[in-house]
């Protein structure tokens, strides 16, 4: 089990409900809920990404707080979820994982919003042919992330998809199990934030990764660079709005542009100048919007409306 990160801009309100949620593998997962149902709106769930854990969201939740019900777990081997055996991390648990939580958290005949950043999206791709899936959502926010190619198409170390040996760099900073060093507020600040995070963002940012056990880490590392959700996004039929920043060395636009050629559904797909990877944390006003838009959108029946054009806007 991974460490809580400490408050600040991670700081939570206090949860209406926890969980643990049993998954078809038998690993418990942390499951909190913010607010009440709302018959008129859909639920909101939250699926975060590597490294990361439910404070992450921690900013999104306290926009959003009033409005919505909103649910968010840790992925397996994350924040308060148990840490799976070897071999339990894989596209297949990622996907279960979220069906799990959706059949706990959202009961048959409520609708839901899904958001997911960085893994979390690529969660929800991989579980898009999945029941709970197909009859629960509603609307999809797919933040920073990408369906496949993710160490080739990267740039954490510049060249990377041109240079076989940074690409060699590149995979091993996505499954090294090594800690993370004296120096990693900078290395993490340098690798998925924008050039003009706050120093209160890139505490946050590191604290967060930080208190990720490392054999997690390097285990869902190993998925990610190898992952291809590809005919999931094609099949998420479902109002779909894709969002990245202009500065995401992870994720690049490229790959969210890629990804919104996939989506049969397509809303539309924005991007935030000068924003790095890590878009819930750095913007949380134009997550909780663009959740807030496709939520609105659902409870009048019809998608967020709208051209599916390029939407770009300064970021923060």
């Amino acid at each position: 089990m991974s460490r809580r990160p400490p408050g600040g801009l991670l700081a939570l309100p206090a949860p209406a409900a926890r969980a643990q949620v049993t998954t078809s593998d038998g690993i418990r997962l942390n499951v909190e809920t913010h607010g009440r149902p709302d018959p008129a709106r859909p639920a909101v769930v939250l699926v975060h990404g590597w490294t990361c854990s439910i404070p992450f969201w921690a900013p999104v939740i306290r926009a959003l707080d009033g409005e919505f019900q909103v649910v968010a777990y840790d992925l397996r081997g994350h924040g308060a979820s148990e840490q799976p055996a070897a071999g339990g991390c894989s596209v297949e648990a990622l996907a279960g994982d979220l069906e799990a939580v959706l059949e706990h958290a959202v009961p048959p005949g409520q609708s839901a919003i899904l958001a997911g950043h960085s893994m979390g999206g690529m969660a929800i791709m991989a579980a898009a042919q999945g029941e709970p899936v197909r009859s629960r959502a509603r609307g999809v926010l797919l933040a920073s992330t990408g369906a496949a190619n993710l160490v080739a198409e990267a740039l954490a170390v510049p060249f990377g998809a041109f240079l076989p040996a940074i690409a060699t760099v590149q995979h091993w900073l996505l499954t090294s199990a090594a800690p993370l060093g004296p120096f990693s507020e900078q290395l993490l600040s340098h690798l998925t934030l924008g050039p003009g995070a706050t120093g209160e963002q890139a505490a946050a940012n590191a604290a967060v990764i930080a208190a990720c056990d490392r054999r997690a880490r390097s285990a869902w590392g190993h998925v990610l660079a190898t992952l291809d959700v590809t005919a999931g996004a094609r099949s998420l039929d479902v109002p779909a709005h894709v969002l990245v920043g202009t500065a995401d060395r992870l994720t690049p636009p490229a790959q969210s542009r890629r990804l919104a050629r996939l989506l049969p559904r397509l809303e539309g797909v924005t991007e935030l100048a000068g924003i790095g990877h890590m878009t819930p944390l750095e913007a949380p006003d134009a997550v909780a919007g663009l959740i807030r838009k496709l939520a609105l959108a659902a409870g009048d029946g019809g998608g967020a409306g709208g051209s599916a054009g390029l939407t770009r806007q300064e970021g923060g």
